[in-house]
Order: structure tokens, then sequence, then C-alpha cells
């Protein structure tokens, strides 16, 4: 498809960071038009945010129903693998599937040549391998890479990231400065469609099923007492058990199968070899030999340095330099060479 250069579809959610995105794109030459995505957990302020901003801004706005994709491939999901005991990470779906897939498709029906959000990270093009580069925000505190590793080379060249070499200080004083009315609006900090963050609650409720209490197990497999439902609880987790055991303990397994939860003491958590399927990487085609890398198993988590050594077309196996805390199937394994995101994949066990 021929697209019309220099222009842009942008995915505004009312916040603060996509509207700033869309006026620097703007700023930087791009015809924009401006789309929401109507998802399970829109509301109907964050759609008249957008659009008074789009409007302000002179730019075409339209809503976008995506609440049936949304529903199949990140509820559905999220259901499918608490339910198979693992925890996962809804967000990254969502980029997958929607905000990089689905309006990437709109942009292309509109002859928009890209799509830009407002997160934090930087794609750079790298002449001497021919390939697009994933990297950190230049505000590190801020950055977002870990939930965009998923991102390909066809996608990477039609993504823009105004914001990433922003501080979001900056980035609400911009807002303020022109005039934003949600210059000072809070960061969404929950999963957009459990607010509350009961996920046990949202798992009954929208699949219809009661889960089962169960037996708490120690080590040794001796019942010590009875849980909620494995669904519950997540790996590492202290508080909630309702356990008087004489020392603390956490959750180091579930047996969804056997509808059991295993506790114990906090150092059979920690593991240095973890495994990971659908690694997508970024600055070559696929990894054939070793390399060292640092490696993130959470968001949150401070790099660790480890090596990553290939496991089948799509596998990966890192071991890392220092044992690492209740790594958890479900979440993303992300790897970096400096601010550069070398891959990613989903984390499938560990020894």
């Amino acid at each position: 498809m021929d697209f019309e250069s220099c222009s842009a579809l942008i995915a505004m959610s009312g916040g603060v960071d996509s509207s700033v995105a869309a006026y620097l794109m703007i700023a930087a030459g791009f015809r924009c038009t401006g789309a929401v995505m109507h998802l399970h957990g829109s509301t109907g302020r964050d759609v008249e945010d957008a659009r008074r901003v789009a409007g302000a801004l002179g730019i075409p706005f339209e809503v976008l129903d995506y609440s049936r994709e949304f529903r199949e491939c990140v509820i559905d999901q999220f259901v499918r693998v608490y339910e198979a005991g693992g925890t996962p990470n809804p967000c990254i779906e969502c980029n997958r599937c929607l905000k990089f897939g689905r309006l990437l498709e709109a942009a292309s029906a509109r002859g928009l040549e890209c799509v830009a959000t407002g997160h934090y990270a930087r794609v750079e093009f790298d002449a001497p391998s021919g390939r697009w580069l994933l990297k950190k925000a230049l505000h590190q505190e801020k950055d977002q890479s870990y939930v965009l590793y998923m991102l390909t080379q066809a996608q990477l060249a039609r993504v823009r990231f105004p914001l990433g070499g922003m501080e979001k200080s900056a980035v609400r004083a911009l807002a303020e400065q022109l005039g934003f009315l949600n210059a000072e609006k809070q960061d969404s900090q929950d999963i957009c469609f459990i607010p509350d963050g009961d996920y046990g609650a949202f798992l009954e409720q929208y699949t219809g099923k009661t889960y089962p209490e169960g037996a708490f197990l120690d080590l040794e497999g001796r019942e010590v007492g009875r849980h909620r439902g494995a669904v519950r609880y997540t790996l590492g987790q202290r508080k909630g058990l309702g356990l008087a055991m004489g020392a603390p303990v956490y959750v180091c397994g579930k047996s969804m199968s056997g509808n059991t939860v295993t506790v114990g003491p906090e150092d059979v958590l920690y593991t240095r070899t973890v495994r990971a399927k659908g690694m997508n990487w970024i600055p070559f085609e696929a990894l054939r030999s070793p390399l060292r890398v640092t490696a993130k198993t959470r968001y949150r988590q401070r790099e660790q340095a480890a090596t990553v050594y290939p496991e089948g077309a799509h596998g990966a196996r890192v071991e890392f330099d220092a044992p690492q805390r209740a790594v958890t199937p479900g979440q993303a394994l992300v790897l970096y060479d400096g601010d550069t995101v070398v891959g990613g994949g989903t984390i499938t066990g560990t020894e």
C-alpha cells in the first residue's frame, strides 16, 4: 500500500502522555488523526478528554471499537494463563494484538504512514545491520521498553514514540503550557479491566466459575491449611495466606490439576535458570550462540547480569549470574544490551 508520507494515527487514551505525543507529532510536521480504542476498561471521561484534546489540536478524531478483540486477545488469554497456573501480563498482549496490531491495520486502511503512542521508549534505525532497534527511554524511571519487546521489524518501522527523550515532569509542563485539560490527570496504575486489583473475583465473575478451595501443602507434601482457590495465589506471595506456621512462608508452587498451593521458606523461591518461549529478537534475526545480556523477569525489576542460550527455533535459556527471586511463568523475560532491547519472550519455567 502507498502511504501518505509524514502522516500518523495517534493512539489517544485521554491521558497526558498521548495528548503531548499528538502535539509533538503535529509540531514535527505530521498530518495526524487521533483515535481512541474502545476496550473493556474505556471510560466516557477518557474518550471525552481525548476528543477535546484532538479538537484543541485541530485534528480529526474517531473512536475505534475493539472491545471484541480485546476480550478475545487479552481477557480470554489472561484467564487461560491464570487457570494454567501462570501470572499473565495483559498490557503486553494488548500492545501485541491491539496497539501495534489492529491500530497499524487501521492506519494502513486510512493511508497513514505510522502509529504514534505516548510510550516512553525510543526507536532507531541501525544502518550497518539494516534493522530497526528498540531502545529504552532516556528517562529510565519511566522506561516502558519491557512491555514493547514483542515489536517486529515491520512494526518498529512504522511506530513513533515522541516522548522517548523526555521526562514526565517536562511532559506535564508542556501540557500545562498548551492548556490541556488533562495536564494533571493521574496515570493509570491498575489493569484497566480489574481496577480494584481483585483478580480472583474478576475471574469468577467473568467465567461464571467458582474456583474451589483446596490444600496448602508444605515442602514435604503435608497439608498445613486450606486456600480459597489456587488461581488467587502467585509465586512469592506472603500476604493473605492466613497460615500460622511459626515462621514466614511464601507461595513456592501450585498444582492446578491437584488444586494445591505449596508454601515454604523464602530461600526456595530463588533460581538461576529461566526458560522462555516465543522469543522475539530485535537486533538480529535469530540467536545462534550464547550472548551476555542483562535481563528482567518483571516490569519494575532492576536488570540482572546473565547469559542467554538459544533453545529450539523460538526458545531461550537464561543463566543469571545471581539467583533471582520468584520468577513466574506467564511473565515476560526481556533482555538488554545497554539501552538496546535484545529481545524477549514468555517465561515457561525455571530450574
